[in-house]
């Protein structure tokens, strides 16, 4: 079994592993990135980067670079009620540099961090590694053991970093235990030809036939049917043209010919939604952040978000000590208890407008009427700074601290 050691050794190549690995490394700690996958090409992820992702761009100066890669920049997230629109979110009535989300596909924007990080070297990014356990000793977590195309490797560190999703081997091999809050509805992403009559108005369609968000992205809109929680299979067995006049319904605009560029379901992708948290991030020598420790609702699109607040934080507080090879179980707990608290009240707003919104647009049988915060958010548009700030910058926003976080020579 070939064999190596490292400081830090994070498995998963999404935004909070690409990024905590580019901050580490920045910092003079040797961080290996095991990534299972050959490339970042996964279809229908977050792609969404949020004003305080680009804030945390500026501080290590790459904002200039990243603007520079083809995306779309959204200023208002617009609801639509039965076709009437109301604009939920204004960024540009927050006092922020850049008061927009800037929208591009994720492995887009995983591709220039794993290029930034490279130039790095203490930084070290391995594909198609996948990690299928721990290693350990007295009790301490000590490292992984992975599978790769020449065989198992086993990657010793001072801290290993589960940042592999909701469905984390590390979580689950750590033994973490789970507290499953839930949600009451799936999603089926797809995507519909735009045209420029179309407008380019982000957000959700709400009506008694549904509820379907689209996302600008140029030419195309990046589009997500909700649908009652693992009601997929009740979908598909209705057909394909069903599907296509359900959707027409909730965007009329779509009903001029080009639903038919969905030729069948594997151009329909399913994603379960999960809500959850682990009540205890880490254990001596592994920690878990982003979606490993807490599933987010789609509700907002703040999951890519709160895992990078994570990443920072992990960096800001253990760069240092990493640096040195003394990480603590108390260290770690530092870094839960910084990002515990913007977990939990984002989740919470989530499940209100789940409960709230969503499962009551999903069982609906009569016509829609605006709700009192549309009509408030209508008569006073200083309002909508208030949900632009919650998903702009979200509870607890990081910025990289300097005394941590080296700047390359």
């Amino acid at each position: 079994m070939a064999a190596f050691k490292t400081h830090c050794c994070v498995a998963g190549g999404g935004p909070a592993g690409m990024v905590l690995g580019l901050l580490l490394a920045r910092a003079g700690v040797d961080v290996v990135v095991l990534e299972k996958h050959a490339d970042f090409l996964r279809d229908f992820r977050g792609d969404t980067i949020h004003p305080s992702t680009l804030d945390v761009l500026a501080d290590i100066g790459l904002l200039d670079r990243f603007l520079a890669l083809p995306h779309q920049q959204v200023q208002t997230l617009t609801g639509y009620v039965e076709d009437e629109p109301f604009v939920i979110a204004d960024f540009r009535r927050l006092k922020l540099a850049r008061p927009y989300i800037a929208l591009l596909p994720q492995w887009d924007f995983l591709d220039f961090l794993a290029e930034e990080a490279a130039r790095l070297p203490t930084f070290r990014l391995m594909r198609r590694a996948e990690v299928k356990g721990l290693t350990r000793r007295d009790g301490k977590v000590t490292g992984v053991v992975a599978e790769t195309p020449e065989g198992s490797l086993e990657v010793a560190a001072d801290l290993v970093v589960g940042a592999d999703g909701r469905r984390s081997t590390v979580r689950s091999a750590a033994g973490f235990e789970i507290e499953r809050i839930g949600a009451p509805m799936d999603i089926m992403w797809f995507r519909l030809p735009r045209k420029e009559t179309d407008g380019s108005a982000t957000g959700g369609r709400f009506s008694v036939a549904g509820l379907l968000v689209t996302i600008y992205r140029g030419d195309y809109w990046q589009a997500a049917l909700v649908i009652p929680k693992g009601g997929a299979d009740a979908v598909r067995a209705q057909g394909l043209a069903a599907f296509k006049e359900r959707v027409a319904r909730l965007a009329p605009f779509a009903a001029d010919g080009r639903l038919d560029a969905i030729g069948d379901w594997d151009q329909v992708s399913v994603l379960s939604v999960a809500v959850d948290r682990l009540k205890r991030w880490h254990a001596p020598g592994v920690l878990c952040i982003g979606d490993a420790a807490h599933a987010m609702s789609p509700v907002g699109g703040v999951g890519i978000n709160l895992a990078i607040q994570d990443a920072v934080a992990t960096g800001n507080l253990l760069a240092a000590r990493l640096r040195n090879g003394a990480v603590s179980d108390e260290d770690l707990a530092r870094v839960q208890e910084r990002r515990m608290f913007p977990t939990r009240v984002t989740q919470a707003i989530q499940l209100a407008v789940q409960n709230r919104v969503i499962s009551p647009t999903l069982s609906a049988r009569e016509r829609l009427s605006p709700p009192l915060a549309l009509r408030l958010m209508r008569r006073f548009p200083a309002l909508t700074a208030i949900p632009a700030r919650l998903v702009g910058v979200g509870i607890r926003p990081e910025r990289v601290t300097a005394a941590a976080i080296a700047t390359p020579s």
